[in-house]
């Protein structure tokens, strides 16, 4: 099975590439959507959350108010280590288990598409990696413009993550963004064929296909050993 990283910073346009690889049939893993499932009301992570950030960070209905959430965070780093720290364990295993079902389904090839990539070590547990980049300016005016935020405001959010320019260095296929969205597409096929390519052998016994294929061959051993045994 081929899991490939895909990653970013924030108005970056990673959100539109993991788009891209849904359309073409590409299942992807969203991190950012397991985050927000372990942080409803009632979860064990939306419990430890209120519990180390009070209920001021609650909305009238209970649930955690997340942009009031995200300018606590995002303004000191202190607040945003604890807040992963919190999370981590319960999106760790979001993620292990949305990869174990398509596994099961038999998908060689999927995407897990996490901006925190890097900072979670699981990088280690992906290839290719595909980093999504833009120029500092062109990020900070779409994400001005997108959320209608002040410059400090995009800037704290901007530097609350690992730097694009560092991301950029760990790429195995880099698209870059600072472009119209036809020369991203245009980037995207080039990516999108080596993703596709034949899967290595490594891959083909870690995918399901792989694993049934060893467990007959075990299978089949163990029978022509008895069968061999029962002769003597």
């Amino acid at each position: 099975m081929r899991i490939v990283g895909l990653t970013g910073g924030i108005a970056s346009g990673k959100s539109t590439v993991s788009s891209m690889f849904k359309y073409n049939q590409i299942p992807v893993v969203d991190a950012d959507v397991i985050a927000r499932d372990v942080l409803k009301k009632g979860t064990g992570g939306y419990k430890r959350v209120v519990a180390a950030f009070g209920p001021d960070i609650l909305q009238d209905d209970g649930q955690v108010d997340r942009l009031k959430l995200g300018r606590i965070v995002f303004s000191d780093a202190s607040k945003r280590e604890l807040l992963n720290r919190l999370l981590a364990p319960y999106i760790s295993s979001g993620i292990f288990l949305e990869i174990l079902k398509f596994w099961i389904k038999g998908h060689k090839v999927i995407v897990l598409d996490i901006p925190l990539l890097f900072e979670a070590k699981m990088d280690k547990w992906t290839k290719p990696i595909v980093v999504v980049w833009v120029d500092p300016e062109t990020q900070l005016r779409r994400l001005m413009e997108r959320d209608n935020s002040t410059e400090d405001d995009a800037r704290n959010r901007i530097n609350a993550q690992m730097s694009l320019d560092f991301k950029r260095t760990r790429a195995d296929l880099l698209i870059d963004n600072t472009g119209s969205l036809e020369d991203l597409q245009g980037r995207f096929r080039e990516v999108l064929l080596q993703v596709k390519r034949p899967m290595t052998w490594t891959e083909f016994w870690l995918s399901r296909d792989g694993a049934l294929s060893a467990l007959l061959g075990v299978i089949i051993g163990v029978l022509a050993s008895r069968k061999i045994l029962s002769t003597l």
